[in-house]
């Protein structure tokens, strides 16, 4: 895990997405350390050379080397082998999750609300992707600062705009927070411009720290990887306890964008109903606008923390169930046994379909997954006729679109609409 992590980290700016043909590339790629009286000197043979300038390496690659160390050791010795963190409880993950972060030097005090969330997927169009720059330029002229999932695409337009919005507004402490998770950082190598990486443990984990962390969503056109977060973020929204708690989220993109925002909002609406669709705004063709809804849901997020008594760096009193927090496998098995019909809850019913979304992420981006579906064939995905309806047509937009993977001329689904 060490190993591919680094690799993607010193294959930073790579604009491939097939973690499989990365590893194949640098099978001789290797990983090493040297003890030393005050500590250890990492060594690294045949490294990818786009991680240097005249044989040195380049200064962000050391620091985003120094994260996956960092991340990796404490998770694995601090948070999975010390015992004092029940990750069977929900409030022993929530725990969990803030110590990963605080590690990681997250939280700068003194502390403000001005972290917006920015979702999207790495196999975007030029336009798609120069919008979202436009917009991270916005929010970087107003001071905000960008958090994403570290990759390419959509990950790293706003991150890029929000860097000329801060230098013209001459903000020298700019956060261009990433955060990711081991299973799929070789697929989605960190972009350049991340300076604060933090790589949790799984995705559930991902999810839960950008929730807390941030304070309100941006979101720009992606495929399932950003059906997933959108399903998980108004699962946890439609829970009682979080009735009241303000969490600005848009969705935005170019006028080309619309009909896929239509169709997520068609989705959403014909599975979760009029009170999720109620969380989220949607925004085409105005980054200005954008921003300045933004920054004034942040101002409704202070004032509720402030009349709370509650932090601005980590929102303790978002409710998230164990169904949003436990580690899905996706395993064939496992897929096939989902419940996803009209009955289920609403918070329960995105829980599963959030499931869903994970799944053919991991058949996409994963090459252990990759291999289990070519051994056994595509995941089978079963449910109630008109929700299997909705899903198929919604995937087969995705497909269509081209929204699935950069790698390759033709996409084979990972999965099987029953």
């Amino acid at each position: 895990m060490l190993r591919r992590c680094m690799l993607a980290v010193l294959n930073s700016g790579s604009d491939s997405d097939d973690a499989r043909a990365l590893l194949d590339k640098y099978r001789d790629f290797s990983v090493g350390f040297i003890q030393q009286d005050r500590g250890l000197k990492l060594v690294l043979n045949r490294a990818p050379g786009i991680a240097f300038v005249d044989g040195k390496m380049i200064r962000g690659i050391r620091e985003l080397l120094f994260a996956v160390l960092r991340d990796l050791v404490f998770t694995r010795n601090e948070i999975l082998g010390d015992g004092r963190f029940d990750l069977n409880s929900s409030d022993g993950i929530t725990d969990a999750v803030f110590h990963i972060v605080r590690n990681a030097g997250l939280f700068r005090l003194p502390a403000d609300v001005n972290l917006a969330v920015c979702w999207g997927g790495h196999a975007i169009s030029r336009a798609e992707y120069d919008y979202s720059k436009k917009v991270g330029y916005e929010l970087g002229l107003r001071g905000l600062n960008v958090c994403t999932g570290c990759g390419p695409g959509a990950m790293k337009g706003p991150m890029k705009g929000a860097a000329i919005g801060h230098a013209k507004q001459r903000v020298r402490t700019g956060r261009y927070v990433g955060i990711t998770e081991p299973g799929i950082i070789a697929a989605e190598s960190p972009n350049p411009i991340v300076n604060s990486l933090v790589i949790m443990p799984d995705i559930e984990k991902r999810l839960e720290a950008f929730a807390r962390v941030g304070h309100g969503i941006v979101i720009f056109p992606g495929g399932v990887g950003t059906a997933e977060e959108i399903l998980y973020l108004l699962g946890v929204l439609l829970h009682p306890n979080n009735q009241n708690q303000p969490m600005p989220m848009i969705m935005t993109g170019p006028t080309a964008a619309e009909p896929y925002f239509r169709q997520i909002d068609k989705f959403i609406g014909a599975t979760l109903g009029e009170q999720a669709r109620a969380r989220y705004a949607i925004v085409i063709d105005d980054p200005r606008g954008v921003a300045r809804a933004m920054r004034a849901g942040l101002q409704e997020v202070r004032e509720f923390r402030k009349q709370q008594g509650d932090a601005f760096y980590f929102n303790w009193r978002l409710a998230i169930e164990p169904e949003f927090q436990r580690p899905f496998r996706a395993t064939h098995e496992a897929m096939s046994e989902l419940e996803i019909h009209e009955s289920l809850p609403g918070h329960e019913l995105a829980a599963n379909l959030r499931r869903v979304f994970s799944g053919i992420v991991s058949g996409n981006v994963r090459e252990d997954t990759a291999l289990e579906i070519e051994r056994l064939g595509p995941f089978q995905i079963n449910g109630s006729a008109e929700i299997m309806r909705l899903l198929d047509d919604l995937l087969a937009g995705f497909v269509a679109q081209k929204r699935m993977k950069i790698s390759g001329n033709d996409y084979k689904p990972c999965y099987r609409i029953l």
